[in-house]
């Protein structure tokens, strides 16, 4: 009854307004009232559409917080097969940052809103300033400063194989066992990465894997690998596990290895030759951090077949700790251990006797005595031969060639003439020779 009621009034008031507006009374032909919501009215002749909404969406709803979840989030499954590393990086801007109300493009004084209404006794005016020409550059670089992702800065020295990767960074010395302190030692991150493990009851499980590498930098090192679910229990557990495992290697004149040497462990091969001071390490990376940690600062290291980080340490330092001094080699051959240095114009030096050296007659004609055959246990490095340059193969490099021919051996010559007679000279006028063309001319 009050519905019908409320039909029947909204038709005389439609009705009356209608016929008000055009004259005459038009015939209603849908008429719908709902309580407070949505009221439509069509008429026959002119078509009027009022409506009223109470609009709601997922973007008044939620906060940003959450509409940016929902856009960046990766599933359980998605991050156990290691999707979505970069999420949680906003590249969008926050365009209010910087936005003053009563302060825009134009420089104006808004009385009541960026202006006292009174100052003193004097009312305050609307009035235009002049332009702020700075206004835009301020804005954009505090959105550039408070926004966005900034990467984590880390000084040049800390730095590992690979910019912020943890791979050759520096995790200070083990923890301290009881009031043992591992004081002047170092540790450095081989290899971290992440590893699965399929279970039956757990499913896959994930955890952090690293290989660590400590030492004094005086011949005593050690290595070892830590896993852990976490990052920082992995680094630790590994760093302290490689403190359990030292061991000490022989170094000569404590800057280099004692020999040259092949070493393998699996498919991984390596070639290590002695150098001199100055030379440096000219080797894999992960060799050369595991040489800084021991101590050694010379040396060369060619790798043949796999480079992996774990068997590249465990071969490496399955050579070190199997290289002999120059006294065992001395004393297991029976023989003096003589050294040639170009810097010495490879004069011989006896660096190492045996307490009893043996003849000819006692050495087997069979037997290698050969030093770098005998180190190296017949192994041979690969030596690629080097390419000849292109312009070696142009007919105008055989036209040289045999244009200077003439010329061949000059250089030695003038070293060979300021070495006997202090200055470049013909040998027939040398002292020598002009005795002998004197003592001629006289007879």
């Amino acid at each position: 009854m009050a519905a019908s009621m409320r039909v029947f009034l909204v038709r005389n008031v439609f009705q009356s307004l209608v016929k008000s507006s055009y004259g005459t009374p038009l015939s209603i032909k849908h008429l719908w009232v709902r309580s407070g919501v949505t009221s439509s009215f069509l008429f026959a002749d002119q078509t009027q559409f009022f409506q009223s909404r109470h609009s709601s969406s997922i973007f008044t709803k939620l906060t940003a917080e959450q509409l940016w979840k929902g856009v960046t989030s990766v599933s359980n499954a998605g991050k156990k097969r290691g999707r979505g590393k970069g999420v949680g990086k906003k590249t969008a801007k926050d365009l209010n940052k910087g936005q003053v109300i009563g302060v825009g493009k134009i420089n104006m004084i808004w009385p009541g809103l960026n202006a006292p209404v009174l100052r003193g006794k004097e009312v305050v005016e609307r009035r235009e300033l002049p332009p702020d020409k700075d206004r835009e550059e301020k804005l954009l670089k505090m959105r550039d400063e408070m926004g966005g992702f900034r990467p984590l800065r880390i000084s040049p020295l800390e730095r590992g194989w690979s910019g912020t990767k943890m791979p050759g960074r520096s995790i200070g010395p083990p923890d301290s066992i009881g009031e043992d302190t591992f004081e002047g030692f170092d540790t450095k991150v081989l290899e971290m990465k992440t590893v699965f493990n399929m279970k039956a009851n757990f499913g896959r499980t994930r955890r952090m894997s690293v290989l660590c590498v400590t030492g004094n930098k005086n011949g005593l090192a050690g290595f070892a690998l830590g896993k852990s679910p976490e990052g920082p229990a992995a680094l630790r557990k590994a760093k302290n596990r490689a403190a359990q495992k030292l061991r000490y290697i022989e170094r000569f004149e404590n800057h280099t290895v004692f020999h040259d040497f092949y070493t393998c462990f699996g498919k991984t091969k390596i070639f290590v030759k002695k150098k001199p001071k100055g030379f440096g390490l000219v080797c894999h990376r992960a060799i050369k951090t595991i040489c800084e940690i021991i101590g050694i600062k010379d040396l060369y290291a060619k790798v043949e077949g796999s480079t992996n980080i774990n068997n590249l340490t465990r071969a490496f330092f399955l050579g070190l700790q199997n290289q002999k001094t120059h006294q065992q080699l001395a004393q297991e051959k029976g023989l003096h251990v003589v050294e040639f240095r170009e810097e010495r114009d490879n004069f011989p030096q006896v660096i190492a006797s045996p307490s009893k050296c043996r003849t000819m007659k006692e050495i087997d004609p069979q037997e290698v005595i050969d030093y770098n055959e005998y180190i190296s246990e017949g192994k041979v490095e690969l030596i690629k031969p080097k390419r000849r340059p292109f312009y070696e193969y142009l007919d105008s490099w055989e036209y040289r060639i045999k244009k200077i021919e003439r010329f061949r051996n000059h250089q030695n010559v003038h070293v060979n003439l300021l070495v006997e007679h202090g200055k470049l000279t013909s040998f027939l006028n040398t002292e020598e020779e002009q005795n002998v063309v004197n003592t001629e001319h006289h007879e």
